[in-house]
């Protein structure tokens, strides 16, 4: 069997999958920390402990995202946008046929638009301002005084969600002080902020290029509140990713084989 590694480098985490035979076998993820090479290698140390494989039998390593670069344990390094892609391969459902992706990380969005062979049409990113990412549910979950792993149940549960109209984080942070201040229920607040971010996010999207199944992808998709908030503003299903916080490392993990393979 061939083993490959994925390791996506975001501006947070960095992430890790390994796979064999076209199969994803295992995922890790750490806080990156200072030192991103050495988080980098400690992960794939640790992925092949616990699959108890030696690192020489890897077979190549691939690097994707923000500090893909400086990770001197990788063989080489391919474009986020491009690891997503690849991504959905085998990360989507199998009885969908995703034409876009949604993709909330840490400290951008992006959306990506797939032909029918998973290749990339076009994008979308909004990586100037922290509105619309993870990073932004976290700092309104703390001003909220909860966990982000509470956040999406929690606005499920709103009667009457805040209008929050705010698109800068700055601001949108301003309000929803204020509504606490003015004692608004905070499944309420979050339930608005959620909304909010899928109105942002939304028009991003490229009319012209809305055809296929779209694939919620990146630790937001574990949102159920954000997922929630998609569907109803545009109006059709939205799927989550299989491995959603993995796309990118899983897809640098699969272009690994086929780089290996090839050479």
């Amino acid at each position: 069997m061939g083993y490959y590694i994925g390791l996506d480098g975001g501006s947070t985490y960095l992430k890790a999958a390994l796979i064999g035979d076209g199969a994803v076998m295992d995922t890790m993820v750490k806080s990156t920390g200072i030192d991103n090479d050495g988080t980098a290698r400690k992960l794939t140390e640790e992925l092949c402990r616990r699959n108890q494989i030696r690192t020489s039998d890897i077979g190549y390593i691939m690097a994707t995202g923000y500090s893909r670069k400086v990770l001197e344990i990788a063989d080489d390094d391919i474009s986020e946008i491009t690891a997503h892609a690849y991504g959905v391969r085998l990360t989507a459902p199998k009885q969908y046929r995703p034409g876009m992706i949604i993709d909330i990380g840490g400290q951008d969005s992006k959306i990506i638009y797939l032909d029918s062979h998973y290749g990339v049409k076009n994008f979308s990113m909004n990586d100037k301002c922290a509105a619309g990412t993870g990073k932004f549910m976290e700092v309104i979950a703390q001003i909220l005084e909860t966990t982000i792993d509470q956040v999406g149940p929690l606005s499920l549960e709103s009667k009457n969600p805040c209008d929050i109209n705010s698109t800068c984080v700055v601001f949108a942070q301003s309000e929803v002080i204020s509504l606490v201040a003015r004692k608004y229920d905070r499944r309420d607040i979050l339930s608005g902020m959620h909304a909010s971010m899928a109105r942002r996010i939304a028009k991003m999207m490229k009319k012209s290029e809305k055809g296929g199944d779209i694939l919620m992808t990146g630790g937001g998709a574990l949102n159920i509140g954000l997922h929630r908030a998609f569907e109803e503003e545009l109006m059709r299903d939205v799927y989550v990713a299989d491995w959603p916080q993995f796309n990118g490392a899983i897809g640098a993990a699969l272009i690994a084989s086929e780089r290996r393979r090839a050479s």
